[in-house]
């Protein structure tokens, strides 16, 4: 599976959902349930290169800007709680996701960070991507018994990044926040 591929079975998800797909708070969130019905429509195989390409993505994005973007607006340090906000940027679509990778200020201009900024409610976070891609090998194979092996198989030999990469600062300084990441600053912490 190529990425163009990847990220059109995410639009796809998205535009099934209408103006519903880009906030993870409702309880109703309906977008997850749309991507498991989009990857249903795939071989088990494209699947699994769905899981791969996934990884990849979730690699790109371990930087540490990123990181520390997703504390000033999820206020969590936590891998797991990273791992799950960039999860939700991907179900974000492909714009969002690579112009937050690129420039991780840019996300204060996403009206549900905006949201979050003012406790209006709001998440970007997804826990997470992996499930639904479980959940839909689970629909098409109609077992799960084959995926872990599958799994493993696809990402054997994958070379992961041990630590983000990008600029590096304490993200409990104030001052360095506003220096590095001044328009999500002025809306979290000014």
């Amino acid at each position: 599976m190529d990425i163009e591929t990847w990220w059109s079975s995410i639009e796809q998800a998205r535009a099934s959902v209408g103006d519903r797909a880009d906030d993870r708070d409702p309880p109703d969130d309906p977008l997850p349930a749309a991507l498991v019905d989009t990857l249903a429509t795939l071989e088990p195989a494209d699947v699994i290169d769905f899981w791969v390409k996934h990884v990849e993505l979730t690699d790109s994005a371990e930087r540490y800007p990123l990181r520390w973007a997703a504390f000033l607006i999820e206020g969590s340090f936590s891998n797991d709680g990273f791992m799950d906000f960039r999860d939700g940027l991907m179900l974000l679509g492909q714009e969002t996701f690579s112009r937050a990778v690129a420039d991780p200020d840019s996300l204060a201009d996403l009206p549900v960070v905006v949201k979050m900024s003012r406790d209006e409610g709001g998440w970007i976070g997804f826990e997470s991507l992996a499930y639904l891609i479980k959940d839909a090998y689970r629909k098409v194979r109609g077992e799960t018994d084959t995926f872990n092996a599958a799994l493993e198989a696809a990402v054997k030999g994958m070379t992961r990044p041990e630590l983000p990469s990008g600029d590096n600062w304490d993200p409990e300084d104030d001052d360095a926040m506003r220096h590095h990441l001044p328009r999500l600053a002025a809306l979290f912490l000014d």
